[in-house]
């Protein structure tokens, strides 16, 4: 494993940690860190546990960055900037092989906060969180 991944993995989680504060953190470990709901999925295939949002994956070959709300709802591929769109494997995965740029990172960001706010139904604005 290059290097390089460790700093990507921690630019990536920290895209992804803005989340905290409407999800909850399921795993943070220095491979993996991943985010889930904080109430019980309305789904019945759920068995009444919090749904995966997304998480940031340290692998052998590229760092992961995965969205579920991007499976679940499928309006939300719209959003995907052309460049994300490269990096893209399957529906709800972005593998980094390099550390990403600032737009690359703004992109995920915004990606990040439209799945968020279709999947929380938390509604957002430029100075926090509003109830």
């Amino acid at each position: 494993m290059p290097a390089e991944f460790a700093a990507i993995f921690a630019a990536l989680k920290s895209v992804m940690a803005e989340q905290e504060s409407v999800l909850a953190v399921q795993k943070d470990t220095p491979t993996e860190y991943s985010l889930v709901t904080k109430r019980a999925s309305p789904f019945p295939q759920h068995k009444g546990h919090p749904m995966w949002f997304g998480a940031v994956k340290l692998g052998k070959a590229h760092v992961s960055f995965h969205l579920m709300p991007l499976y679940m709802s499928p309006k939300l591929e719209k959003e995907i900037s052309p460049a994300l769109k490269k990096r893209m494997q399957g529906k709800t995965c972005f593998n980094f092989k390099t550390l990403p740029d600032a737009e690359l990172i703004a992109d995920l960001k915004r990606l990040k906060a439209v799945a968020a706010r279709a999947w929380t139904g938390v509604r957002r604005h430029e100075s926090g969180v509003r109830s």
